[in-house]
């Protein structure tokens, strides 16, 4: 046992040559009383005979390991000098042993010749009892005792190999698994980084815009405008610390930062609205929604909002909602200025239809007359 608790295998060599040695002591023992015979031989064989026939195949076990495939025909050379001397009881363990490590550490090609092989001696051997010994229960009992003894250690190899060969591939299956679990919360990630700073920091740069052409006109509302810049700002701090420590908890989290919450409507509207933008909200909302279609309601409000003041500052934004027994819908209406609408990347409105779609619900987003519309239905119940 090594220091740490930890309990230290043998190297292969010195495990083959224990066990080698083990089987040689056992079979000496076994011939030293007389209980080693499996089929009748010639009785004046000399015990020297038989302990060198067994030293021979314990030298195969020796490669049980790192070449169970020469140790496995060192022993059948073994057994078949010790089928003409009597079958005998240790050297058939021994190869019994033998056959079943190269089966089960050898090449799949391997294996299939060992199956071949084996089954054609156990066959041959099996019709040679039949044509020299007399009596048909005789030959049929020690040709199934021949046949087991070769065939088993064989066939339970390759279901050993064919379920590890199951235990390889499912284990394959869940690293894939694992892979797409890791790239889709990437994504979701990237998701949540782009409306956390998008939507904050855009709102921060109108405003700050919005303060600084005011000057000293209105100081009133530069400081409403201010203290709206401030949290802005105090709210994307505060949502990308909860975002990193969930990265660095080891423990599950929770799925998004515990504020970005519908709760915080009130105050994502009066972001909105110290950007310049005229925002009217109807409608009510559920006391209650699962957790997933509050969040993704949430984010697609306030990317619907950031959109607005970039593309349309000064724009009059309807926010309307309406419940109905199998979810909600949100439909967010703002005026159009083709003229003087900023190109963007589009992740935005990519982001808002992957928000709706990963719980469920549906979103359309584009042109209507005038008006820039975005209509988001969600289920609340069973979809989500």
């Amino acid at each position: 046992m090594c220091c740490d608790g930890r309990v230290r295998r043998l190297p292969a060599p010195a495990r083959d040559a224990i066990i080698a040695a083990a089987c040689f002591g056992v079979g000496a023992l076994l011939y030293r009383f007389d209980l080693y015979e499996l089929w009748a031989g010639p009785s004046d064989v000399p015990l020297g005979w038989r302990l060198l026939v067994l030293c021979i195949a314990c030298v195969g076990q020796l490669f049980r390991t790192r070449a169970p495939l020469v140790g496995a025909f060192i022993a059948l050379s073994a057994a078949s000098v010790d089928v003409a001397l009597g079958l005998s009881a240790p050297v058939i363990i021994v190869l019994m042993d033998l056959l079943h490590m190269a089966t089960l550490r050898g090449s799949k090609r391997t294996g299939q010749l060992i199956i071949g092989l084996v089954v054609t001696t156990a066959i041959g051997i099996a019709v040679g009892i039949a044509l020299t010994v007399e009596g048909w229960r005789t030959a049929v009992g020690s040709g199934l005792q021949i046949f087991s003894v070769l065939v088993m250690p064989v066939w339970w190899a390759v279901n050993l190999r064919q379920m590890r060969s199951n235990t390889e591939q499912l284990a394959r299956i869940a690293e894939l698994d694992r892979r797409a679990a890791v790239t889709a919360e990437r994504a979701r990630m990237a998701r949540d980084l782009h409306d956390v700073i998008a939507g904050h920091l855009s709102a921060i740069a109108i405003q700050s815009e919005a303060a600084l052409s005011m000057g000293e006109r209105d100081p009133k509302t530069v400081g409403k405008v201010l203290r709206s810049v401030r949290a802005n700002s105090i709210q994307s701090l505060s949502e990308m610390r909860m975002m990193i420590d969930v990265l660095r908890a080891d423990d599950e989290a929770l799925d998004e930062p515990a504020s970005a919450r519908l709760s915080e409507l009130a105050t994502l509207v009066e972001s909105a609205q110290a950007a310049g933008l005229r925002v009217v909200v109807s409608g009510e909302l559920p006391d209650e929604l699962p957790i997933a279609v509050d969040l993704a309601a949430y984010r697609i409000l306030q990317e619907s909002l950031t959109n607005a003041m970039k593309h349309a500052p000064g724009a009059k934004v309807d926010i309307v909602w309406t419940t109905e027994a199998r979810g909600i819908t949100l439909l967010v209406d703002s005026e159009w200025r083709g003229g003087s609408a900023k190109r963007g990347t589009g992740s935005g409105l990519v982001g808002m239809s992957e928000r709706a779609q990963a719980v469920g619900g549906t979103l359309d987003a584009g042109r209507v007359d005038d008006r820039w519309r975005v209509r988001a239905e969600l289920p609340t119940a069973g979809e989500a």
